[in-house]
């Protein structure tokens, strides 16, 4: 699923389909695999990061729990749950909200 309407600057996200999600070593393998330099993050329930943007692309794997991201110039949101992956490119502004049970994920950028 793509959001935006520059096809420069669209936000993708790709849900986990099939049985049970990947786990974190199978996801920084293929990470690593697609060229990205690859670390895992972790962050404890309803923890709010304010809106940000980077000068790179940036790739998101969640691999437990949940993610909330909001992209406010494009007025979306988007909830990331174990095995979802979004890929931000550079310049987009975005916030999140960790969920409920917390969040493991995996980032990595080119």
């Amino acid at each position: 699923m793509a959001v935006g309407t520059s096809s420069t600057s669209q936000v993708r996200v790709t849900r986990w389909r099939g049985g049970q999600h990947p786990t974190l070593e199978k996801i920084t393998r293929q990470m690593k695999e697609e060229g990205f330099r690859a670390y895992v993050w972790t962050n404890s329930p309803n923890f709010r990061y304010p809106v940000r943007s980077h000068g790179y692309h940036k790739t998101l794997y969640c691999v437990q729990g949940s993610l909330e991201i909001t992209l406010p110039k494009m007025k979306q949101k988007v909830m990331l749950r174990s095995g979802d992956r979004v890929d931000l490119p550079r310049g987009v502004h975005y916030s999140a909200i960790v969920g409920p049970s917390g969040v493991q994920c995996v980032e990595g950028s080119v």
